[in-house]
């Protein structure tokens, strides 16, 4: 529900940027970059979700053919082998960079943008905590056999 409102937001300031700037020639850098910092939020903390949901893109070549113990192997081998250490890398690699902009409070690069950089740079590691998380969830529920979501 509150990622319904966050696309809500970011449309709607997006709308009243266009009006502002075509309309009345006026610009303000901290607006446009509150849609950058919604977008971001919205697809960096919804993905967990969008796993939980089974909504992720999928390149669909042999999966539909297989029955549901077939899927249910592709699902697992992907989770073990492919999301979860790649979530763990991309943690690892983004860790300095977001710990640096938190130790100087990274603002921005435009004059009048937004200055919390570093809020930005934090939504990497959630992102990969919340599908870390939710893929073991997945892993759990493939290994007990539960049906609750499919």
């Amino acid at each position: 529900m509150i990622m319904r409102w966050l696309a809500l937001a970011m449309v709607l300031i997006q709308f009243l940027i266009v009006v502002a700037r075509y309309v009345f020639g006026l610009s303000d850098m901290a607006a446009q970059e509150s849609v950058l910092y919604l977008h971001a939020t919205l697809f960096m903390l919804g993905a967990g979700y969008t796993l939980l949901v089974n909504s992720h893109v999928r390149v669909d070549i042999f999966y539909s053919r297989l029955g549901p113990v077939g899927q249910q192997r592709i699902d697992f081998y992907g989770h073990i082998f492919l999301l979860m250490p790649t979530m763990v890398a991309i943690i690892y690699w983004s860790w300095p960079a977001v710990s640096n902009s938190w130790g100087i409070l990274e603002g921005p690069i435009s004059v009048g943008g937004i200055k919390a950089v570093y809020l930005l740079k934090t939504l990497i590691p959630t992102f990969c905590i919340l599908l870390l998380l939710q893929s073991a969830s997945e892993v759990m529920r493939i290994l007990i056999g539960d049906k609750i979501h499919d």
